[in-house]
């Protein structure tokens, strides 16, 4: 994610959350019991950048059980099981799971994707509709 100059990279499985703070219902309309935000065992934002995924290891070539070796790792790029939450996606999370953070002044939650309860994302045009409701 740029920011002026400096670049905050997500790596991993993890998404950046611009954190909405305890309101009860979201932005995007999913309400949010007290229990929930009086606990703050959940929490919601927009992810704002993600990280490329779970890396893979890679099997291929002659020396794919001694993965240390330098060889088996010269023309070959990393492979990552690919994310599922997406830049803009809201991300309603288990709070716990969370680490905050400040990056230039802005508060940001970096989370786990295993962490992630559930996406809210606006259809895209050329999407088909898999929405519930």
């Amino acid at each position: 994610m740029p920011h002026d100059r400096k670049q905050l990279i997500v790596v991993g499985d993890r998404v950046l959350v611009k954190p909405e703070e305890g309101e009860e219902r979201s932005k995007v309309g999913l309400y949010l019991p007290s229990t929930a935000i009086d606990t703050q065992a959940v929490q919601g934002g927009r992810i704002v950048a993600t990280g490329p995924g779970t890396p893979m290891p890679d099997f291929g070539g002659d020396n794919f059980d001694e993965p240390w070796r330098l060889e088996s790792r010269r023309g070959s790029g990393a492979r990552y099981v690919p994310m599922q939450a997406r830049q803009g996606d809201y991300a309603l999370f288990f709070r716990k799971a969370a680490v905050e953070i400040t990056f230039e002044g802005d508060r940001y939650l970096v989370v786990p994707q295993a962490a992630i309860l559930a996406l809210v994302r606006e259809p895209a045009p050329d999407d088909e509709d898999l929405r519930f409701g």
